[in-house]
């Protein structure tokens, strides 16, 4: 079993995402601990309002509401809705919420089982419920004992990194429908929006496009542009938006363009400290040696620093952004520094290949003009030319750029003609001088 704890400062988000997955079919709420009536029996408006009335409490906590999953072993299909709530009151009790009202939800939109928890941290009293190192302190030693309660499949240190790492959404699986595309996008912008340190919408592109999801403003002359808003797109292979775009407004945690531009002046001072990291990287790949911009990519891929290049329509590179994902921080080449500009680092990387056989006009090759003869020597060009054998092997780098300098007509330019009247006069002069 894997827990993910995650403080919020909003109740009605969390209350509300997890109903929307009611609405649409994917979840149901199994459970109500705490409650004055059980969860069949209470509207929307009865279990929201309970949960706000206690955050009300304290209201000058900024994180008064939490988000809790438990997952679980895509084996273990068989857990029935009883055993889910018994291992949920067992986990809350041992996490120090076991007398606060939660409600227990069980979803089937991934392709393993999980049940997520809404609760507060406020107290009948008024007083929190420190969520400090929480998760290392209390959920972590709960964890292991319910594996071994309720006859858990254990989750070891490397299946819990693994087991939830954001993927790609693949795009031709994805229903072009509004339900299916929105429940992809949010499961990506619940793992970027507020991990990762972006200053700008490309520098967030920059992670979104990795897992096929692009914010997008539309163009200047747009209506969504022009009145300030953002919707969310799935892209295909090739990086084209495809099927429903949606508001940001639409979901649940309103990631909005207000919203992501709060977010660029925080970001900012968060990511500072480790700029040194990134420039380290790529400066170490210079150190006696001057790799391909292919060959920089890859490198830097191991590091963790995924390169995106921004091409122009012709394939033109015009700008680079560097996702580190080892620091959830994004940085523009210029911002940087110059050298690490995609102009300068186009520069300081060599040339992916020497000058390529297949530009050099063999003899007999038809290039849309005349063949070079064997026999004409009035052309200039190297004798290499002249003989069976290939002249990318005998050629020399000076003879290869003589033959291409040649003009087109080059073999064709004493015609035959010519030379036989010059024949002609000399017979001329030699019959006068015998008469």
């Amino acid at each position: 079993m894997v827990a993910v704890i995650k403080p919020g400062h909003s109740m009605h988000r969390i209350f509300n995402y997890n109903e929307n997955k009611v609405k649409e079919g994917v979840a149901e709420c199994i459970g109500a601990e705490n409650f004055p009536l059980n969860a069949d029996e209470m509207s929307l408006k009865i279990k929201l309002g309970y949960l706000l009335k206690r955050t009300e409490l304290r209201e000058n906590v900024k994180r008064n509401s939490v988000h809790i999953s438990l997952n679980f072993d895509p084996s273990e299909t068989h857990l029935s809705k009883e055993k889910l709530m018994g291992i949920a009151n067992v986990y809350m009790q041992k996490l120090g919420f076991g007398e606060q009202p939660y409600l227990v939800y069980q979803h089937h939109d991934a392709g393993h089982p999980h049940i997520h928890i809404v609760t507060t941290n406020i107290q009948p009293n008024g007083n929190r419920i420190d969520l400090h190192h929480l998760g290392i302190r209390k959920s972590e030693p709960a964890r292991k004992e319910i594996e071994k309660m309720f006859g858990l499949v254990v989750a070891d240190a490397h299946a819990r990194k693994q087991a939830f790492r954001l993927k790609p959404i693949d795009a031709k699986k994805v229903q072009y429908g509004r339900t299916e595309t929105k429940r992809a996008i949010t499961n990506v912008l619940d793992s970027v929006l507020f991990k990762y340190h972006y200053t700008s919408l490309p520098e967030l592109n920059a992670v979104l496009k990795q897992y096929n999801v692009l914010a997008d403003r539309g163009s200047e002359h747009s209506r969504i542009f022009q009145g300030g808003g953002l919707v969310y797109r799935i892209l295909d292979e090739d990086g084209k938006p495809v099927g429903v775009p949606i508001k940001a407004s639409d979901f649940y945690n309103k990631p909005t363009l207000k919203f992501l531009e709060e977010k660029f002046t925080l970001n900012d001072a968060k990511r500072q400290p480790f700029k040194s990291r990134v420039k380290n990287e790529i400066d170490r790949l210079f150190v006696g040696k001057t790799p391909t911009l292919d060959e920089l990519v890859a490198q830097l891929q191991k590091k963790g620093i995924h390169v995106a290049l921004r091409r122009s329509d012709t394939g033109l590179i015009y700008g680079i952004t560097y996702v580190d994902h080892q620091t959830k921080c994004i940085f523009n080449g210029s911002t940087l520094g110059r050298q690490y500009s995609a102009k300068a680092i186009q520069e300081r990387c060599s040339s992916p290949e020497p000058l390529k056989q297949d530009l050099i006009p063999n003899a007999g090759q038809k290039t849309g003009r005349s063949s070079l003869p064997a026999h004409n020597t009035n052309t200039g060009l190297p004798s290499t030319l002249h003989n069976n054998t290939d002249p990318a092997d005998t050629m020399t780098k000076d003879n290869m750029l003589d033959a291409l300098m040649q003009p087109e007509q080059a073999a064709d330019y004493i015609p035959g003609q010519l030379m036989k009247k010059g024949r002609k006069k000399k017979r001329r002069k030699n019959i006068s001088n015998n008469q």
